[in-house]
C-alpha cells in the first residue's frame, strides 16, 4: 500500500513540474532574446541605445543584421527574432496586409529624415530661379520631398490633396520655376554633384556617408514615416515588449540619440513630453 502511495505521489509531482516547465516556455518572457535590424543606423541604435539597457535588465541578446526590407518581418513572423527595428508604420501595415501577418508597432523611435543636399548653395535664400532638384521617382518619397519644399516656402501644393500623396501635378505655385529630376531613390546621393539640390532619404544619405547636419535643410517628417520597434501582435503584452517601451522612453536612450544620432528627427511623444 505504501509503495502504491509513493508511486502515485511521484507521478503527480512529475505532472506538476512538467506543467510548470510548459508555462515558462510559453510565457513569452524568456531572457534569451533575438533582435533584428537592417545593417546601418538602426542596427547601431540597437547596439548603442537599446541592447545595453536590455542587458542591464538581465537579458542575453543576439542581434541579426539584414540586408533587405523583407526578411526582418519574415523572421519576426516566423519567431526567428523577437523584435525588429528598421521600418515605419506605413510600411509595416502594408507589409502585414500583403503577406497575411499580424505584427505590432510598439513605439516610434528617432529616425533619419530626408536631407536636401547641395554643393553650391548654403541657404534656402540662395536658391535661384530654374534651380534643378533631384527627387525620388517613387510616390512615397516624392510626396515627402514636395511637402518639405512647401514647408520651406518654395512651392505650394493644392490643399485638396493629402500631404503624403502629393505629386508634381499637384503643385499650384512654383514662383522659382524649380525643375524636378525624378530618379531612383538609391541614386540620389550621386546626384548632388550634377544638380542644385538633391533630396536624399535619410537611410540612403547615411549609407552614402553623408552627414545629415551638412544638409541645406532637413525634412520635418510625419510620425508615420518614423521607424518603430515591432513585435508579433501576440507578443505585444510580454515583459520584453514592456521593457523595450520603457527603454526607448528613458532619459538614457534620448541622451544616446543626442550624442550619437545627430540630425535624427524625434517623434512627437518625445518632443512633447
Amino acid at each position: 500500500m505504501k509503495k502504491w502511495y509513493l508511486f502515485v505521489l511521484s507521478a503527480l509531482l512529475v505532472v506538476v513540474l512538467a506543467a510548470c516547465g510548459d508555462d515558462k516556455e510559453t510565457s513569452g518572457d524568456s531572457k534569451d532574446i533575438k533582435l533584428g535590424a537592417t545593417a546601418g543606423p538602426y542596427s547601431d541604435m540597437l547596439k548603442k541605445a537599446i541592447i545595453p539597457q536590455l542587458e542591464e535588465k538581465g537579458y542575453t541578446v543576439e542581434l541579426t543584421e539584414f540586408s533587405d526590407y523583407v526578411q526582418p518581418n519574415v523572421a519576426l513572423d516566423n519567431g526567428d527574432i523577437d523584435a525588429n527595428l528598421f521600418q515605419h508604420i506605413i510600411y509595416l501595415e502594408n507589409f502585414e496586409e500583403q503577406n497575411d501577418m499580424d505584427l505590432e508597432a510598439l513605439i516610434i523611435v528617432p529616425t533619419a529624415p530626408m536631407g536636401f543636399f547641395s554643393n553650391n548653395l548654403t541657404s534656402v535664400e540662395d536658391i535661384k530661379e530654374g534651380a534643378a532638384i533631384a527627387i525620388a521617382n517613387d510616390p512615397s518619397n516624392a510626396a515627402r520631398t514636395l511637402s518639405t519644399l512647401a514647408k520651406q516656402g518654395l512651392i505650394e501644393i493644392s490643399p485638396d490633396v493629402e500631404e503624403l500623396k502629393a505629386s508634381e501635378k499637384d503643385i499650384v505655385k512654383n514662383d522659382l520655376n524649380l525643375v524636378f529630376h525624378p530618379v531612383e531613390a538609391a541614386s540620389l546621393p550621386r546626384q548632388i554633384d550634377s544638380v542644385d539640390i538633391s533630396s536624399v532619404p535619410g537611410n540612403f544619405a547615411l549609407a552614402a556617408g553623408l552627414d545629415l547636419m551638412d544638409a541645406l535643410f532637413l525634412e520635418d517628417m510625419p510620425d508615420q514615416y518614423r521607424n518603430v520597434v515591432a513585435v508579433k501582435a501576440d507578443n505585444k503584452d510580454t515583459q520584453l515588449a514592456k521593457d523595450l517601451i520603457e527603454i526607448v522612453e528613458s532619459a538614457k536612450f534620448e541622451e544616446t540619440i543626442d550624442a550619437d544620432f545627430q540630425g535624427f528627427g524625434k517623434p512627437e511623444w518625445m518632443v512633447n513630453r
